[in-house]
């Protein structure tokens, strides 16, 4: 063990994450966007979602609202819209205008896609879990789809086609660069 240190933030250890741009409005429509890393899959049957978020955050008093919201998958090529999205605070900016990012209509919820990004999954809220500084949200997956040509039939993605924003870590970010490899016994 003595080759080992402790480390002060241990989340980092999971580091990189697939980050997305998470959408979410308000009763009246009005849209807002917050990034998020920590997401992960919690069910396949029936489809469920867990997101990490704090319960300040101005998108979680969104989402409480409304029981909606979008994941939208970021590729690397929007990264500064990504941190900036991150960074800032939708009770102060209008993060749509602000980033140049592009709504669409959802197909089973309130809340917008966005164009920019390479998926979605729309959600509505089953579930919120306080979890210490923060809530964990599971969402039921309604919809769920990519756009073409950036899936391979196993429905992984293309590498050639997308490269996903992963978080590292404060404002550092990376990318896959090469194909997958897969691994055997």
């Amino acid at each position: 063990m003595n080759n080992k240190q402790p480390v002060k933030v241990f989340h980092y250890l999971l580091h990189p994450y697939n980050t997305s741009l998470v959408t979410c409005c308000d009763a009246e429509g009005n849209p807002n966007i917050i990034t998020i890393a920590w997401l992960i899959p919690v069910s396949v049957n029936p489809p469920l979602v867990g997101m990490s978020i704090g319960p300040t955050r101005f998108s979680y008093g969104l989402i409480r609202e409304t029981g909606e919201f979008v994941i939208n998958v970021a590729p690397y090529e929007i990264g500064s819209q990504v941190l900036f999205c991150g960074r800032r605070s939708g009770r102060d900016v209008d993060k749509f205008a602000e980033t140049g990012l592009t709504q669409q209509e959802a197909q089973s919820v309130r809340p917008p896609i966005i164009e920019e990004c390479v998926a979605h999954l729309e959600c509505r809220v089953v579930q919120d879990i306080e979890a210490g500084d923060h809530h964990l949200v599971v969402g039921e997956v309604l919809a769920a789809y990519a756009n073409r040509g950036i899936l391979e039939e196993n429905g992984l993605y293309r590498l050639k086609q997308v490269q996903p924003l992963f978080h590292v870590g404060r404002n550092y970010f990376t990318s896959t660069r090469s194909e997958y490899e897969k691994l055997s016994l």
